[in-house]
């Protein structure tokens, strides 16, 4: 009999299985505690039976990312963490420190099969679907492994986190829970490409998160260029389906653009995103291209950024340059990858 993932468990779950081998429901708040806690192994709970324990033992497993390489910045603190599953899988998450508290920068695939040209994490294609345990586990060890405790999640490292949807609501309900590491939806970001129907799914749950739509072109012509999803619905019904999920949720929408040389970065550009934008109650994030090697496109230059930041400005659409941090470690948006064949 193959072993039960229990971090992937519900508090609710856990009561049902305790209450089925007959045990009191108060454990299932003791082991979801010790779990949440990072316990790597059932030897540790200790206000459990010893045989409890060991039944335990036989029937789950407890996931435990190794730590395989670790990259502080020299330039701002960022530190990159390659971790690998179990299965011999590998991601990369990123540990930011900001005023507001410390941001961790998680992966929701192994890999992605979204194929956006300017992405690291698109080299290779998509390995797997990352489990609510593994997902949780890039916050639970970041925050042990640093010694930093982490108050915010940005869901927008390697991986679509709505290609991987159940995993990732299942995520959502573990982080969240008061028994665990209680970080409140408020304090979340999730960061799609724009799987539309999705979106209007995500909207349903009323969950209070912020959602962060990668953009990047106003455009079909050059979003398409960019990111083959454009091709399924392209970009006003993309829009149209961030309307609706700010309707539905009274939650804006931010949006990420990558300013890229030449591509997406001309005042034409800034003027079609405004007209696109402007009255949606969204907020536009400005975000200089992160280098990948094996990518062609280069990042647009400062007076590039400036002018369009300016016709955004002038026209009233909500918008801010973002700070790269981890530059010199490549932790910035699009350079992380499952990097394990190359440092193995």
């Amino acid at each position: 009999m193959s072993k039960r993932d229990i971090k992937s468990m519900t508090l609710r779950e856990l009561g049902d299985y305790f209450s089925s081998i007959g045990e009191r429901e108060f454990r299932a708040k003791q082991v979801f505690s010790w779990l949440h806690d990072g316990a790597t192994a059932f030897d540790v709970m200790t206000n459990i039976s010893e045989a409890l324990r060991k039944r335990l033992d036989r029937e789950f497993v407890i996931t435990v990312p190794e730590l395989v390489e670790k990259h502080v910045s020299e330039l701002d603190g960022t530190i990159k963490f390659l971790w690998r599953m179990t299965d011999g899988s590998a991601v990369e998450s990123v540990l930011m420190e900001y005023e507001h508290g410390n941001t961790v920068c998680i992966s929701s695939q192994a890999g992605c099969r979204m194929g956006c040209a300017f992405c690291a994490s698109a080299i290779g294609g998509l390995v797997r679907n990352l489990q609510a345990s593994e997902i949780l586990d890039q916050v639970l060890f970041s925050q042990m492994e640093s010694g930093r405790k982490v108050s915010n999640i940005v869901i927008m490292g390697i991986g679509e986190p709505l290609d991987n949807f159940d995993n990732v609501m299942l995520f959502l309900e573990l982080i969240n829970h008061p028994s665990g590491m209680n970080i409140g939806a408020r304090r979340i970001s999730l960061s799609t490409c724009g799987l539309i129907e999705n979106i209007d799914k995500l909207s349903e749950y009323s969950i209070q998160l912020t959602l962060t739509v990668s953009l990047h072109a106003p455009d079909d012509e050059t979003r398409t260029r960019l990111m083959p999803i454009n091709r399924d619905n392209g970009v006003d019904n993309l829009l149209k389906a961030c309307g609706r999920y700010f309707a539905k949720t009274g939650r804006r929408v931010s949006y990420e653009y990558a300013l890229i040389d030449g591509v997406n970065d001309t005042p034409r550009h800034a003027e079609l995103l405004s007209d696109k934008l402007r009255n949606s109650g969204g907020h536009v994030n400005i975000i200089p291209l992160s280098d990948v090697p094996e990518r062609k496109l280069r990042g647009s230059s400062v007076e590039s950024i400036k002018a369009f930041t300016k016709i955004l400005k002038h026209n009233g659409v909500n918008c801010t340059v973002r700070r790269s941090l981890g530059r010199d470690i490549a932790a910035s948006c699009g350079q992380l990858r499952t990097r394990l064949s190359q440092t193995t």
